[in-house]
């Protein structure tokens, strides 16, 4: 990969790992379901130039809107307001990984190796082992829901891989369309204050939300598109495991977290399971295919970009 390429992937994961920061300032103030709102409210405006209708595809693009606007994202920031840090929460989103390739096993009738069900066990375990660490277990639902903001992001990623055709910033759109009003209408039903909570927001308070779509979505999401577009997924899909690595250092240095041994040792476990589901072996096939996006002559296909975006994101 070029050096001014790396550095577009550099930025791209700094911006998904800093959106926890954003994230868990945002909810310190507002509650989950409207963050969540105002982040998708923000996000639409961007890209409402992106918003047109896909023949034979809605069903597919409203399902997905459902799970990973509405459930991934509002379990996600629900489990940021309730979590004591950022790191567990941090590492453990990633465990979409794991949950998509065994939802790929049931629903796609892919198959797993050896090397993946090991990846797959030993991102779980490594989850387990932060579960025990002291500051973690005092806030356990924290974990419960982040875990099943995972697994629901795993599902969206099972259904884009089966979407052709639709780019990134178009699903984007369509997601933000339908998540905003869908979230507002839980937050008016199940939480309160919002219009105080708008009405005394501060400056930064209010820049969690706008960071969280224009830095994450846009910035991340649009560079990660790029560098798909032209190298092949087993070379950009490694650098993108920098961001959850990413995300533990911003916590403990701008949010004051505490690295104790049973988050390190659990953090590096799943990182390592993730790595190895996600990090094809070397072969002569992968080697050829990386020349010749190098030389120009092919790139992964718009679906698979998605479907990589989605997994690498968060």
């Amino acid at each position: 990969m070029q050096p001014g390429d790396l550095l577009l992937a550099l930025l791209a994961n700094t911006a998904w790992a800093f959106n926890f920061i954003a994230g868990k300032a945002g909810v310190t103030h507002f509650q989950p379901f409207l963050f969540t709102s105002l982040r998708f409210a923000i996000l639409l405006l961007l890209l409402l130039p992106f918003l047109r209708r896909i023949p034979g595809q809605m069903g597919g693009v409203l399902g997905i809107a459902l799970v990973q606007g509405v459930l991934h994202f509002s379990l996600i920031f629900a489990g940021l307001e309730a979590s004591g840090d950022i790191a567990s929460v941090a590492i453990a989103s990633q465990l979409y990984v794991p949950f998509s390739t065994v939802l790929a096993l049931f629903l796609l009738g892919e198959t797993l190796d050896a090397r993946r069900v090991a990846g797959i066990a030993l991102a779980f375990g490594g989850v387990l082992v932060i579960g025990f660490d002291p500051v973690v277990f005092r806030h356990l639902d924290a974990l419960l829901l982040v875990t099943a903001g995972a697994a629901a992001m795993a599902l969206a990623t099972i259904q884009m891989r089966r979407l052709r055709g639709v780019g990134v910033f178009a699903l984007q759109a369509w997601i933000a369309l339908c998540a905003t009003p869908a979230l507002a209408l839980l937050s008016l039903l199940f939480e309160q204050g919002q219009w105080t909570a708008l009405r005394t927001a501060s400056t930064l308070e209010l820049a969690a939300p706008v960071y969280s779509a224009l830095g994450a979505s846009l910035i991340g999401h649009g560079i990660v598109y790029y560098l798909l577009g032209r190298y092949p997924v087993g070379v950009t899909t490694p650098l993108l495991l920098l961001n959850p690595v990413l995300a533990v250092a911003f916590g403990v240095l701008l949010w004051g977290d505490i690295l104790t041994w049973k988050l390190v040792l659990g953090g590096v476990m799943t990182l390592a399971g993730i790595a190895s589901i996600t990090i094809p072996p070397p072969s002569r096939e992968a080697a050829l295919e990386a020349q010749r996006v190098a030389d120009g002559e092919g790139a992964p296909s718009a679906g698979r970009s998605s479907s990589c975006i989605a997994r690498a994101s968060k």
